[in-house]
């Protein structure tokens, strides 16, 4: 059964997830972004949810990490708690 390992930021508006993603993309740190910005209790780890398979996650949750490239950041990513960038830190098939 497939298993991944991701990280993520949680947070309420689509343009907030966007100025995150393109601080990491000009070489901010992931997890400092999710300390500091993530309203999800994984924050204060970095943003990290440990390993997981598929369905334990939200399905839009789910449909990026068990399909992008592993060690991109992804999103925004909409799900009922509000908006993620995710990255897929380890997968396996």
């Amino acid at each position: 059964m497939a298993k991944a390992t991701a990280r993520h930021i949680l947070v309420d508006s689509e343009e907030q997830c966007i100025s995150l993603k393109k601080q990491i993309i000009e070489g901010a740190e992931f997890s400092d972004l999710a300390k500091q910005h993530s309203s999800c209790p994984s924050g204060n780890q970095g943003g990290d949810l440990g390993e997981f398979g598929p369905g334990m996650m939200v399905p839009e949750f789910d449909k990026v990490v068990f399909s992008a490239e592993v060690s991109s950041v992804q999103g925004p990513v909409k799900t009922q708690f509000g908006y993620h960038l995710l990255e897929v830190t380890s997968r396996t098939d």
